[in-house]
């Protein structure tokens, strides 16, 4: 089965579906954002910065990306891997062309070498003014923890993050590592939202543990606030 979503043909054909889903999601929803305002000077200035959301709300994206099409420089970081591939090319669909890299497992140095040069790629695109969406759980999990690399791109570039819980109701959620949420159409979607977060280039290895630790957290609360949002529209229970 492996083998065959990996072959081009596969890849197109799930690319097309996910973005039909993306479409679909985005214009049959009705959708509720809250606190965006912290978000107001990075979009009327077309300021650099990050937006984190979890891995597991790839088909509810366009509820986020709605708001920040108003901008000219948008990309998002996809993983390298087989099912990266597919969702690089739905979003790219959506007007977010992917940025791909992942982590390397120790001794890989060709991934290695791959992973560096996405990194870089990622950091130059934020100090040229771009904004940079990553699912940070992505692309193998934990579920709702933070990766090192997303706190380590916000240090080096200087950008600020901002966190996005992204829910929708009524939805299918299937039994993947990263309980994959699907939204059922003409239904409701919601959207909380967290920051200006800035990591100090300074840090340390027990201060970054402590602020992934931290902003892993307040997405988590994040998306069980955008979950009671879709579900209660008046404001929650």
């Amino acid at each position: 089965m492996k083998g065959l979503i990996r072959r081009p043909w596969a890849q197109a054909v799930l690319g097309w579906l996910l973005w039909v889903v993306l479409v679909v999601t985005r214009r049959t929803l009705r959708w509720r954002h809250e606190n965006l305002d912290c978000a107001s000077e990075v979009l009327k200035n077309d300021a650099p910065c990050i937006v984190l959301f979890w891995h597991g709300r790839i088909p509810l994206a366009l509820g986020i990306a709605q708001v920040w099409w108003v901008r000219n420089k948008l990309r998002c970081m996809i993983s390298p891997s087989a099912d990266g591939e597919f969702i690089a090319q739905a979003l790219a669909r959506a007007r977010f062309p992917a940025i791909r890299v992942s982590s390397a497992k120790k001794g890989d140095t060709s991934k290695a070498r791959a992973a560096v040069a996405g990194f870089r790629e990622a950091v130059s695109w934020l100090q040229d003014g771009g904004m940079l969406a990553i699912t940070p759980d992505g692309p193998r999990g934990p579920n709702e923890v933070i990766a090192a690399g997303a706190i380590q791109i916000a240090k080096r570039s200087g950008a600020p993050i901002f966190l996005v819980g992204v829910a929708a109701d009524p939805a299918w959620r299937l039994d993947t590592w990263d309980k994959v949420m699907f939204a059922k159409p003409f239904g409701r979607g919601a959207t909380a939202w967290e920051g200006p977060f800035h990591v100090p280039r300074d840090i340390d290895e027990p201060g970054a543990a402590s602020l992934i630790n931290d902003l892993s957290g307040r997405l988590s609360a994040l998306t069980r606030r955008a979950e009671d949002l879709a579900s209660f529209p008046s404001g929650g229970r």
